[in-house]
């Protein structure tokens, strides 16, 4: 047993040198596996299988035999077992956030609120299994109607990233198990732990062989892809990571042509004018920029402040930054972790800025007596839009303060981005927040807050941030293909009331003692092109068992004439004709 699996309460929930293929754990032998680091201590704390294309095509061919099992089951049953993962990882949350901040490093806290977060997508895409509906669309010809049902993708391939191990698979995975997919989960190999929770839950749970299986990879990690993309048995594949990774896999799936989720980088925009709360700009920045170490795709790169109260926030900023705690996560004290990845980046970005003539208002070196992967979180003033940190995502805790004038001129600087996927706006005006989240060309605006993602909420960007939403109603969309069905013969329609070519026919009651335009007996002959020679009129008739001094009365008149326009079919009706 690895020192990890020791501390936990279930160490089978620590899964090593094993895939997860149609519902077996295989072992793979020393020679075929890589070791995982903690990025805290830099100690190896296990190993993960080093897969090949061969086992990703058995991955691919478990679940494909047991998608027309898995796509046949109500949305009900599919619901109860996808509920069930969630309860399951809510009573497990203690150990498997330990995983998490053993694989990725971040705090405690933060790890805690990414199993609940899991959970979540779990319970949310268990109520909408059920609430897959499809559309009743009225037809052109009375006698047809048109369905629109929706029906599951078929297998899909599932790429996640390192920085929300549990998250992401959760919400691809849960979304997908709901629309009736089967799934091929690849995770990232620098966290490929907290991914296998899910498949040792799913067991658990009572998930069917071969509907969700897990490969992981390092050195191996490109050409597992291509496998995903280039495979006709895979119907989509979801991916969350760069920009530049996605644009490959796109290019990938090219032949196939399979529906593909990207959920790609961004250089979020931060904009605080000077009618913003400043208390509420100030706890909203600290999570939009610092959460998890400022390793998100949503965290705030360019913070905008209106030039009134620059230096007001600036002070009260730097204030709550002092206030953070870094060093390893499993510190319960800790508030903020190591970097996993990124280190070099953040260093480089702060340099750039330095030399630039931005200002160091806070930190800006690496903490080495922590730890080579510890930076400290900074804070940067008179930023402008030639330093780097502007146009280059930082992925790290890294705060950089920019002045601006006007409102149209920080709608214009936020804009100027290939990417774009969230953006935050600090505003009391109401209706400036809506002239601002209007324009500003993002996936995702919040206002007042410094939380984006909520289960419920579609998660997304535009431009170069991908394509596709995640979580939401839309989430699980992505995931299915309308089928259109046109059914014909009905008949419904009254024969009394069908207009043939050339006569239209309204047959009426008679009871009445007097006479109306509903008691008329109508025959017209229709002025067909084909009749045209015969020269002869439309002309209406009152029905012979009525009185003529009656007739005298009426507002139709036997001689007054009616022109019809030519053309086949055309129906009137007694109200259409004229007076």
């Amino acid at each position: 047993m690895s020192s990890l699996a020791s501390t936990l309460k279930d160490p089978s929930l620590l899964v090593e040198r094993r895939p997860f293929i149609n519902g077996k754990w295989p072992t793979f032998t020393s020679s075929q596996t890589f070791p995982v680091y903690n990025p805290a201590t830099n100690t190896i704390i296990g190993s993960a299988p080093e897969c090949t294309v061969d086992d990703i095509d058995s991955a691919i061919s478990a679940a494909s035999e047991a998608f027309p099992l898995w796509r046949a089951q109500s949305g009900r049953q599919r619901a109860k077992i996808i509920r069930k993962i969630a309860e399951l990882l809510t009573g497990h949350k203690a150990d498997i956030a330990k995983i998490i901040t053993a694989e990725n490093g971040k705090a405690k806290a933060d790890a805690e609120g990414e199993v609940m977060f899991s959970a979540g997508f779990f319970e949310w895409f268990a109520e909408e299994a059920p609430r897959l509906y499809g559309d009743v669309v009225p037809h052109s010809q009375p006698n047809s109607r048109i369905q629109v049902i929706k029906q599951p993708v078929g297998v899909c391939g599932l790429i996640t990233p390192w920085n929300f191990p549990l998250a992401m698979a959760a919400r691809k995975v849960a979304a997908a198990l709901a629309a009736g997919c089967t799934v091929v989960l690849k995770t990232d190999g620098v966290t490929p732990f907290s991914g296998n929770v899910l498949g040792v839950l799913a067991e658990r749970a009572g998930l069917p062989k071969g509907v969700l299986n897990i490969v992981t990879a390092l050195d191996n990690t490109p050409k597992l892809g291509l496998a995903l993309c280039e495979s006709d048995v895979v119907k989509k594949v979801s991916f969350t990571g760069s920009t530049r990774v996605g644009k490959i896999l796109m290019k990938q799936s090219a032949d196939t042509l399979k529906k593909l989720s990207l959920e790609l980088g961004g250089n979020a925009p931060f904009i605080v004018f000077d009618d913003a709360d400043l208390e509420t700009a100030v706890s909203s920045a600290i999570i939009a920029k610092f959460k998890v170490t400022g390793q998100t795709c949503v965290c705030a790169n360019r913070i905008y402040v209106q030039e009134g109260i620059y230096e007001e926030f600036s002070k009260r900023l730097i204030e709550e930054v002092a206030k953070f705690k870094v060093g390893n996560g499993a510190d319960p004290s800790v508030t903020h972790g190591p970097m996993t990845t990124s280190v070099d980046k953040v260093e480089e970005h702060v340099k750039d800025a330095l030399n630039k003539k931005a200002t160091l208002l806070f930190g800006g070196q690496r903490l080495q007596d922590l730890g080579n992967n510890f930076f400290q979180p900074t804070v940067l003033g008179d930023v402008d839009d030639t330093m780097a940190v502007t146009y280059e995502e930082t992925f790290g805790p890294l705060a950089a303060l920019t002045k601006f004038k006007t409102e149209d001129e920080v709608i214009a600087r936020a804009n100027k981005s290939d990417v774009g996927l969230a953006s935050y706006i600090m505003t009391n005006g109401l209706a400036r927040s809506h002239r601002v989240q209007e324009k500003l060309e993002f996936g995702m605006v919040a206002i007042n807050t410094g939380v984006i993602s909520d289960w419920a909420a579609p998660f997304g960007g535009v431009k170069h941030s991908g394509m596709g939403r995640e979580g939401s109603k839309y989430g699980v969309d992505d995931y299915m293909v309308l089928k259109t069905i046109v059914t014909g013969g009905i008949n419904t329609v009254p024969q009394t009331t069908v207009a043939t070519t050339d006569s239209i026919s309204i047959l009426t009651s008679t009871k009445s003692d007097h006479l109306s335009p509903k008691h008329l007996s109508v025959n017209l002959s229709i002025n067909h092109p084909h009749h045209r020679h015969k020269k002869r009129k439309n002309s209406i008739t009152p029905t012979s068992d009525m009185a003529s001094d009656k007739m005298k009365s009426s507002p139709l008149k036997p001689s007054t004439p009616i022109d019809i326009p030519p053309g086949r079919n055309r129906a009137l009706t007694i109200d259409q004709l004229p007076q």
